[in-house]
């Protein structure tokens, strides 16, 4: 393994270093990655290991992989070529210093102010604290809150089946919603997250159960989306938000999280997204019947409120990625539609309806389940779009605790979600152009959430003596720009440094 002399926090960084940090951010990926897999070497992140040598300056997790690993050895029986196992005897950073680091980092660019907390993970002791317990818009980060609930209710292992189902009458097929908003239009792709479950595949498996049941007159598709219930849309979404695809009505089974194309992620959603994927199965079902001979009459008739279908044989099924992925998918991308699907999904394992009511009273059970005080929070919706969230740093803070080193094992399945700085998901494109900012590339590990006026970060790092870190920033009452963001990814930059004795 190559090594470097100085840790990424140690000094200014170099150009030398700001011209090769693209080739340094590829290396780096693994072992950013690695941390969340090396679960199965520490469950909780903390544990013995071995000691330092006076000679070794630079510590394995700050040091540049000599090769590429790969990130499922544990699943083919060998350990996880990535970050050793922590010591619970590093040191940990003295409040003092680290404040005077963080409030020379952590300034508003304009108006507005941060709250923020730090804490260790192994004991809890909080090493920073700005107003922590104040509430606040904490923007998207209410998905770390989902993401724990989910978890805890369904099960990392969860999957969601999305059901072709013999309808009444003779050859009537009946598409019903599980909960699965990932659906492909095309045939399932086991590997994937998005696309996991195909359509075609469900009409091709129905049209064999069709025929060996021996139907011969034309068939008719009925879409069941009754699953989820309420208002498909929040009250408490701005309309434009809306408009501007940031959401569209809920419903228990899309194609792409409600997405016209899975490769564009932004810009305006359809607004029936159920009925899409309905019309996308009716158009596989026609391919597959006609091949075997039989017709489709045209059209989708939704299936009169009410219908009991709980007897009805199954003619097929697919099922989606596991709840874990889907959690995953969510934190590194922050897909809104996604997360109150989740949060549904949540609601319903836990006895409460499948509606908004009923995922915001899911996720406030979990917090509570997991003695995090919930003190004045509020929760408009689980996905972090609605202003009228109110959650404080140090929620925020804990759950992230929880799901890095809590007694939950379960919670150890969204690490890998977070986003990574300067290589994964909403921090992909952070911490590359600015050298206050690089010491913490590939090294921090968090979920973002902005608002117009609002912005938000809160993950874990590991701190240049090995010890682990969760913290949690909240800006409210900002001015709009790019000033901000470089000022949260400069204060979580401090803390991959650290020291701070």
């Amino acid at each position: 393994m190559k090594r470097r002399t100085t840790h990424p926090g140690a000094d200014p960084v170099t150009g030398r270093l700001r011209r090769s940090l693209p080739l340094l951010l590829q290396t780096l990926l693994v072992a950013a990655l690695a941390l969340p897999a090396g679960v199965a070497v520490a469950p909780a992140f903390l544990g013995p290991g071995p000691a330092e040598t006076a000679a070794q300056t630079t510590p394995p997790w700050h040091q540049v992989p000599g090769t590429l690993a790969a990130r499922d050895g544990a699943a083919a029986g060998t350990t996880p070529d990535g970050i050793e196992p922590l010591s619970a005897a590093a040191p940990v950073p003295q409040p003092g210093p680290l404040a005077a680091r963080l409030n020379e980092t952590l300034r508003a660019d304009g108006s507005g102010n941060f709250t923020g907390v730090v804490q260790d993970a192994l004991t809890g002791e909080v090493l920073f604290d700005r107003s922590g317990d104040e509430v606040r818009v904490p923007a998207s980060n209410m998905k770390l809150l989902t993401a724990a609930a989910a978890l805890r209710t369904l099960g990392p292992e969860r999957r969601f089946s999305t059901r072709a189902v013999a309808g009444a009458a003779p050859g009537s097929v009946v598409l019903t919603g599980g909960g699965d908003v990932l659906l492909g239009a095309g045939e399932s792709v086991p590997g994937a997250v998005l696309g996991r479950a195909g359509l075609a595949s469900l009409a091709q498996s129905a049209v064999r159960a069709l025929q060996d049941d021996g139907v011969s007159a034309p068939l008719t598709v009925q879409l069941d989306d009754s699953l989820f219930t309420g208002p498909a849309l929040n009250p408490a979404w701005n309309l434009e938000d809306v408009a501007a695809g940031e959401m569209a009505p809920l419903f228990p089974l899309a194609l792409n999280s409600a997405r016209f194309d899975p490769a564009t992620t932004t810009g305006p959603r359809p607004q029936d997204a159920a009925m899409g994927a309905a019309e996308a199965f009716h158009a596989q079902l026609a391919a597959a019947a006609g091949a075997a001979g039989l017709t489709v009459a045209p059209g989708v008739a939704r299936v009169p409120a009410g219908t009991d279908d709980a007897g009805a044989r199954v003619l097929a099924e697919v099922q989606s990625a596991t709840v874990g992925q889907q959690v995953d998918l969510m934190l590194r991308t922050s897909d809104n539609y996604l997360t109150e699907a989740i949060g549904r999904m949540a609601a319903l394992a836990a006895g409460q309806p499948g509606s908004n009511d009923g995922a915001v009273a899911a996720v406030l059970q979990q917090l509570e389940e997991l003695k995090i005080p919930a003190g004045p929070l509020r929760a408009a919706d689980v996905s972090g779009l609605a202003l009228a969230n109110q959650v404080s740093a140090r929620q925020l803070s804990e759950v992230v605790r929880a799901m890095t080193s809590g007694a939950d094992t379960r919670l150890r399945a969204g690490l890998a979600g977070f986003p990574v700085a300067g290589l994964t998901g909403t921090l992909g494109d952070r911490y590359v152009d600015d050298a206050a900012t690089a010491g913490g590339a590939g090294l921090v590990r968090a979920k973002t959430g902005t608002l117009n006026t609002v912005i938000a970060l809160s993950g874990y790092v590991v701190d240049a003596d090995g010890r682990l870190l969760v913290f949690s920033f909240i800006g409210n009452g900002l001015t709009p720009g790019a000033g901000n963001k470089t000022a949260l990814d400069r204060t979580a930059s401090v803390l991959a440094g650290c020291g701070c004795r």
